[in-house]
């Protein structure tokens, strides 16, 4: 394991997300880290979300200058993103790609040390689910969705900024489904929309799930994801890390957590659903990113257990759990992205 870097300053853009206010906690919780200066689109209300050693910043990544930002910053960790609209893949391209480039210019020209960005599984190309690939799995994604698409345009950015600054620490989280029961109302407004009846998604309410050929993936517990950028930033590690738990989840784990019987039905007829809901403006999900998610390989974690001597505290069916009970009790968190209210 490498050696830790003391007295950190550390900017988290996205900070105020599922993902990022795990992050400043775990940021937090690390006496290696000195500060810690958040980043985000909205302010949240100080009285409900004030980690120690947090400074809050207003900003939009794809309009504001970050550079003055990120001045005596020792290390950036990079989060932003935007799902929605994917009805407007201009708009997310521009929020999500423009804004994670300008976040780049930044640091080089604020000749920040050191970068660590959320890339994701999402990254990779189609690959196997009955064996696990390591980092070095070809990351050009799958193309027919907005959000794997994204990610892995910046897979081949990162490769650019690595050859033009090699002096800049830089690394690459590739988390799988990152779930918590705080998250899991934004996630339902997000990928379900608001016609999804939350109140219902409990187990012993939904008596069938369909067994979907190829339906796997791998999820992880956003606490763990947090301890695992936050490993990232304060120690001397490069390159790339795959982060996520076992095990491996398929319809059955759905099925169990829901308390449902399974059902065989073709991936083809699921395809055909989503798109008419689609469509018809029921869902807000491209069913592109369920094209994506039959096409995901499974990951190997050996690499962040060893170098960043994480591993996760959760296993991935108690996350999924998580995210089910959140959805039924409405769960949600003191920040914009994660309210009810937002």
């Amino acid at each position: 394991m490498s050696t830790p870097v003391p007295g950190l300053t550390v900017a988290v853009t996205g900070a105020t997300g599922n993902l990022g206010t795990a992050v400043v906690d775990a940021l937090a919780a690390d006496d290696r880290v000195a500060a810690i200066l958040a980043i985000a689109r909205r302010a949240p209300d100080p009285d409900a979300w004030s980690p120690p050693k947090t400074r809050v910043a207003v900003a939009d990544i794809a309009r504001d200058d970050l550079e003055p930002l990120f001045a005596g910053v020792d290390v950036v960790v990079h989060l932003a993103w935007q799902f929605q609209p994917t009805r407007d893949p201009i708009a997310t391209w521009n929020a999500n790609v423009v804004g994670a480039m300008a976040v780049f210019d930044a640091v080089a020209a604020a000749r920040v040390p050191a970068l660590v960005h959320a890339s994701s599984v999402g990254a990779y190309a189609p690959g196997p689910k009955d064996r696990p690939v390591d980092e070095s799995w070809p990351t050009h994604g799958w193309q027919g969705a907005a959000y794997t698409r994204e990610k892995s345009y910046l897979e081949r950015v990162l490769d650019g900024f690595e050859a033009a600054h090699p002096s800049i620490r830089l690394v690459r989280m590739r988390p799988g489904f990152v779930f918590r029961e705080e998250a899991a109302t934004e996630q339902r407004k997000l990928f379900g929309g608001p016609l999804v009846p939350a109140r219902l998604v409990r187990p012993g309410l939904i008596p069938l799930f369909p067994n979907v050929p190829g339906l796997v993936m791998q999820g992880v517990q956003t606490e763990d994801v947090g301890r695992a950028f936050a490993a990232a930033a304060t120690t001397e590690v490069t390159g790339a890390f795959n982060v996520a738990a076992d095990p491996v989840i398929t319809p059955r784990t759905f099925a169990d957590v829901l308390g449902a019987r399974l059902v065989p039905v073709p991936a083809g007829a699921v395809r055909l659903a989503l798109d008419a809901l689609f469509t018809a403006r029921l869902v807000p999900t491209d069913p592109g990113l369920f094209d994506a998610v039959l096409r995901l390989p499974v990951m190997s974690t050996d690499r962040a257990r060893t170098e960043l001597g994480w591993s996760p505290r959760h296993s991935a069916r108690e996350a999924l759990a998580e995210f089910v009970r959140g959805v039924h009790t409405v769960a949600d968190a003191p920040t914009p992205p994660l309210s009810d209210r937002t």
